[in-house]
């Protein structure tokens, strides 16, 4: 296996008070309902301010907001709409589609404690190019170590901070 390719940072560093960890950083960033919608949205092909703003329920000035701090934090892009000079559309950056896992998880978590029926299936079509689904399936999200192959379940983490600090363990 390939080590994976170097991250880009986001422009800038997050404060964040006690101990540090990345996802409370990640969480000053995306932490906001309107900013997962809005990710949600733009992982399904949503591009478009007006059907982002349809799908999400968002008060346009919260999403001008939230698209805006998105980004400025390297998670989403704007574009100006091909063949229309006077629209944008919104797309996400690398940094962006990192979140797909945590969406299909919550997703998958909403549909399992929150409704007694599911709410919104997801489907994995491993040919995004639009060749035909001959491997379409449920996607049933699940955290994998990438070094052994095995499923990674709660109890099964231990936090080693980089710098300093105690990881609380």
């Amino acid at each position: 296996m390939t080590d994976p390719a170097p991250r880009r940072p986001l422009p800038a560093e997050p404060a964040v008070p006690g101990r540090p960890c990345p996802a409370a950083a990640a969480l000053q960033v995306v932490g906001e309902k309107w900013s997962l919608l809005v990710v949600r949205e733009l992982l399904f092909g949503v591009v478009r301010f007006t059907d982002i703003a349809r799908n999400t329920g968002a008060p346009r000035d919260r999403l001008t907001a939230r698209l805006r701090t998105l980004e400025q934090a390297g998670v989403v892009e704007r574009r100006r709409a091909e063949g229309d000079e006077h629209r944008n559309e919104y797309h996400l950056t690398e940094a962006g589609r990192d979140l797909a896992p945590v969406l299909f998880s919550l997703v998958e978590w909403g549909n399992t404690w929150l409704f007694d029926q599911p709410l919104a299936q997801l489907h994995h079509r491993p040919s995004p190019d639009g060749a035909p689904d001959t491997h379409r399936h449920e996607l049933r999200p699940a955290t994998t170590c990438t070094t052994c192959g095995e499923v990674v379940g709660p109890g099964q983490v231990t936090v080693t901070p980089h710098s300093g600090g105690d990881s609380g363990r």
